[in-house]
């Protein structure tokens, strides 16, 4: 015995009408919030690689300027306020260009930051994908360095590993890149440890694959770009970190400068009213972290929705 098929069953009918409207509607919405996703993170690589930029180009570019020297100076153009005659951003009372101190001090400073990171970010991936993959006696190990290594009070530990072995340009990296490596080394572990399930690395195993191969050839080259976000967002952090040092008199020594050092500089000249000492390369700085962080914050969110459109 056969019933009357309803209406809302038919081909076509109110019932398959509607269905369709609301997937309809489901993927134009899922396709607007992607867009507004996407259109956000890119205004911030945009906007944040303008704020980094504003710093970087001029202090790649400094030894090519036509800028004074950034040591000598002359006492007849003390403490001259910004615009002047000369100097764009004054001078300090040795009579030295504050422009050219800022760009040649921000090249010692960047250059520490980016060894530093590059280090750190070697260090952390390859434990952290030690961590993950092998579990056991690694990851147990591995896991409790970092936890040591978190726990300790950064600047108090880098200042005295500093005043152990000298304020050279090679400690310094190394300290800041020693104090950094568990943030690479927890997000890679976090990631390998999601990768080692998947089929693929089954498949690799069961082809005969050494594990170290495993993880060289298939799991990093799948969690590299996550890794090395997290590896770009420390610059900022190592940025910071060189010029706390510097301003506490344990970075690169006096007179080659460096934005934490121009700051200590001009630190108790700034309640005279000479702002300019202080103020530019703290601006400097905060451009440049902000810039990073940016442009950090940009590339994690279209790495995570790439992410989400593989899955």
């Amino acid at each position: 015995m056969t019933t009357a098929a309803s209406p809302h069953d038919l081909p076509g009918g109110p019932g398959e009408t509607a269905q369709r409207h609301t997937a309809v509607t489901g993927l134009l919405t899922r396709r607007s919030a992607a867009a507004r996703r996407s259109r956000y993170s890119s205004i911030k690589i945009w906007l944040g690689a303008l704020c980094a930029g504003v710093v970087v180009v001029p202090v790649v570019l400094a030894r090519v300027l036509p800028l004074p020297d950034p040591i000598v100076g002359r006492l007849a153009d003390s403490s001259l306020p910004p615009l002047s005659t000369g100097h764009l951003l004054g001078t300090d009372p040795n009579g030295r260009d504050l422009l050219s101190r800022v760009l040649h001090g921000g090249q010692t400073s960047l250059l520490i930051g980016v060894l530093a990171i590059v280090v750190s970010g070697i260090v952390g991936i390859l434990a952290g994908a030690a961590a993950g993959y092998f579990g056991g006696w690694t990851d147990t190990i591995i896991s409790r360095l970092l936890e040591a290594q978190m726990s300790l009070p950064l600047l108090l530990m880098l200042l005295l590993v500093v005043a152990l072995f000298g304020p050279s340009v090679t400690v310094i990296t190394l300290v800041i890149a020693f104090a950094q490596w568990p943030e690479p080394a927890r997000i890679t572990r976090a990631l390998v440890l999601v990768e080692r399930e998947k089929p693929y690395v089954a498949a690799a195993r069961v082809l005969g694959l050494h594990r170290v191969a495993i993880i060289a050839k298939h799991v990093i080259p799948n969690i590299i770009q996550q890794a090395l976000v997290v590896v770009l967002l420390l610059l900022a952090q190592a940025v910071l970190l060189e010029s706390a040092l510097s301003f506490l008199g344990a970075g690169v020594q006096r007179p080659y400068p460096t934005w934490g050092g121009i700051i200590s500089d001009g630190r108790e000249l700034f309640v005279t009213g000479k702002w300019w000492l202080v103020t530019i390369p703290g601006v400097v700085i905060a451009l440049l972290v902000i810039g990073v962080n940016l442009v950090g914050d940009g590339l994690r969110d279209r790495v995570r929705r790439s992410k989400g459109d593989e899955a």
